[in-house]
């Protein structure tokens, strides 16, 4: 209870030190972008019989109706079980890998949403290691969308992780948008496993992750925040708040 007034308290600051600015970012008719990950002959980490690609979509379009229901305007870069590099007729290159992040970054390109949410799912030879973790950009918009969602998949899930600079993942070195890679749990851990599979389990995570997307939007609407600086205002005051 103290860490949530403790955030809040921080959030209202953070608005205040950064007001409204004539070079906002113009409303667009995408708000949201899920970005599904994996997909077709690519599964991702797996369990089993379980995949990863099947975990990702299946949550993805629980959020894609949690978003929408709650107004935003959304769009997702799958909706079936297929690989985005069989699109990618335009990149001259024969990694499959290489098209299927190309095909990612261009369709949010194209698209210019106002943040992008991908959604993957993690994997440890440690079986106990457990909970969601977030991935986010060098720059404001990114850290604080992934503290939000951070925050709230903390509180679904009972973890007090933090999010982490994904400096390295291509999704967030090319991306045209605020954008968050969000390991929604380990396939690795038995509680995770349940909760990742489960459609309870499934409509609690893009519950969560609705919420903290609520969260940001109310806090900044279309400001365009300050970026890329290492430590960030943003970063510094949440960290001498919650610690």
């Amino acid at each position: 209870m103290k860490k949530s007034i403790l955030i809040f308290a921080a959030l209202i600051l953070f608005t205040a030190c950064f007001p409204v600015r004539s070079n906002a970012i113009p409303l667009t008719p995408i708000q949201v972008l899920i970005d599904v990950g994996h997909g077709g002959v690519d599964s991702g980490t797996s369990f089993g019989d379980l995949l990863e690609k099947d975990i990702n979509l299946a949550i993805a379009k629980q959020l894609y109706q949690e978003l929408t229901n709650a107004g935003y305007r959304v769009a997702m870069n799958r909706q079936e079980d297929v690989a985005l590099s069989d699109d990618n007729r335009w990149l001259n290159s024969r990694s499959r890998h290489l098209r299927d992040l190309a095909q990612r970054k261009n369709l949010a390109k194209e698209l210019v949403p106002q943040m992008m949410l991908s959604l993957h799912v993690n994997w440890s030879k440690d079986k106990r290691r457990r909970g969601p973790v977030v991935l986010y950009q060098s720059n404001e918009q990114s850290y604080m969308l992934a503290q939000l969602i951070q925050d709230s998949l903390n509180k679904m899930a009972g973890t007090h992780d933090k999010p982490v600079k994904g400096g390295t993942y291509y999704v967030l070195r090319h991306s045209y948008c605020p954008a968050v890679i969000v390991e929604m749990g380990f396939i690795s851990n038995g509680a995770d496993r349940e909760m990742l599979t489960s459609p309870q389990g499934q409509e609690k995570i893009a519950q969560a992750i609705k919420t903290a997307v609520s969260e940001y939007a109310i806090l900044t609407g279309n400001l365009r925040m300050e970026g890329r600086i290492e430590e960030s205002f943003w970063k510094g005051l949440m960290e001498r708040l919650t610690n």
